[in-house]
């Protein structure tokens, strides 16, 4: 019988309950955040500088990680536009030739005089916008495929170069501000061509984060078709992509002819698969509607490495495109995959 007075059994110590710490949330929604492939790109860097150090002590100085900064802000530039136009699910294969425009376009202006000096860097970079306006009326309003139309101006790019300068190796020479951009040092170490780089980095990453038009890339290349019905304007968008493509491979061109004193033919060949590589190794779909700024940041300064360790193994060529081609593949295999589950 139950003793009436007794009081009943304490229930068992629970743990404390309550909302998360601040600390803890902030950390667990910053690994949300962390794009996978983003953060596999940076740890790549850092296995490729540790296996680099394994050939020379030089490749983590300073002096040698500011020198491929360098190195990479020209293939910065092609992949920054380049990844513009794949957020929307295109391809921009006009890549090469109208680097090539920019270069030689930049030392044809230079000839001519005080002026023609003063405008080279511009008018290449306006040469690269035009062929680019071109590529978007093909894609947008003739509704040519990207990979097809691109390609076609990447010819007539290179005949028009040829036509102008007969086949020959072009004479003009880069202007003293072509130079200085590509290979000066005004602010303390750091190379003049890393600060384009930032300042093009900058601007592109405030238009895809911050405002509404950037983020109608995205919105085009998940489903073009809902976001016409939204109200983007998809044509104008595509348009603009292509232009933006075309002026930055245009005035990476020109910093090339600066870089190496003046243009030659076939300048921008060397810069398509890396610049592709680029951007999907930082985890932007080529299949279009997702990638960040960062992540191509990570994958150009990636892919810049690899060339520069490449080189020192004395790697030939035909290896590097097997390289870069099969982690194209790698990279659309995985999207690709995504995609179509997610679909």
């Amino acid at each position: 019988m139950t003793d009436p007075t007794s009081s009943p059994l304490p229930p068992p110590l629970m743990p404390p309950s309550g909302p998360a710490s601040p600390a803890g949330s902030r950390t667990s929604a910053f690994f949300r955040r962390v794009d996978p492939a983003v953060a596999t790109a940076f740890a790549c860097i850092v296995a490729l500088l540790l296996v680099g150090s394994l050939y020379s002590t030089r490749f983590l100085s300073p002096d040698y990680l500011l020198q491929q900064l360098q190195v990479g802000s020209f293939l910065a530039l092609v992949a920054t536009g380049l990844m513009v136009v794949v957020l929307l699910g295109q391809i921009d294969l006009s890549v090469p030739w109208i680097v090539t425009v920019g270069g030689m376009m930049s030392t044809a202006a230079a000839g001519h005089g005080a002026i023609g000096a003063t405008l080279a860097i511009p008018f290449g970079v306006l040469c690269g916008i035009g062929f680019g306006l071109v590529n978007g009326v093909g894609v947008a309003y003739l509704r040519v495929p990207s990979m097809i139309f691109t390609l076609g101006v990447d010819a007539v790019a290179q005949g028009l170069m040829v036509l102008k300068t007969g086949g020959s190796a072009p004479q003009d020479m880069a202007t003293p501000l072509m130079r200085e951009l590509a290979t000066g040092r005004t602010l303390g170490a750091v190379p003049n061509g890393v600060w384009v780089w930032l300042l093009v980095g900058l601007a592109v990453s405030f238009l895809l984060a911050r405002t509404t038009f950037g983020r109608s890339f995205y919105a085009i290349g998940n489903r073009e078709e809902a976001a016409y019905l939204s109200g983007v304007r998809t044509r104008q968008v595509t348009l603009v992509a292509f232009a933006i493509s075309g002026g930055l491979s245009a005035l990476s061109g020109a910093l090339l002819a600066g870089y190496s004193g003046k243009a030659y033919q076939g300048m921008g060949d060397d810069y398509l698969l890396p610049a592709i590589a680029a951007v999907v190794l930082g985890g932007t779909s080529i299949l279009g509607g997702r990638g960040s700024y960062l992540g191509t940041t990570a994958g150009v300064i990636l892919i810049t490495l690899l060339q520069s360790i490449l080189s020192v193994v004395q790697m030939p060529d035909a290896g590097r495109q097997i390289i870069y081609g099969a982690v194209i593949l790698a990279m659309l295999l995985l999207y690709g995959r995504g995609r179509r589950v997610g679909g």
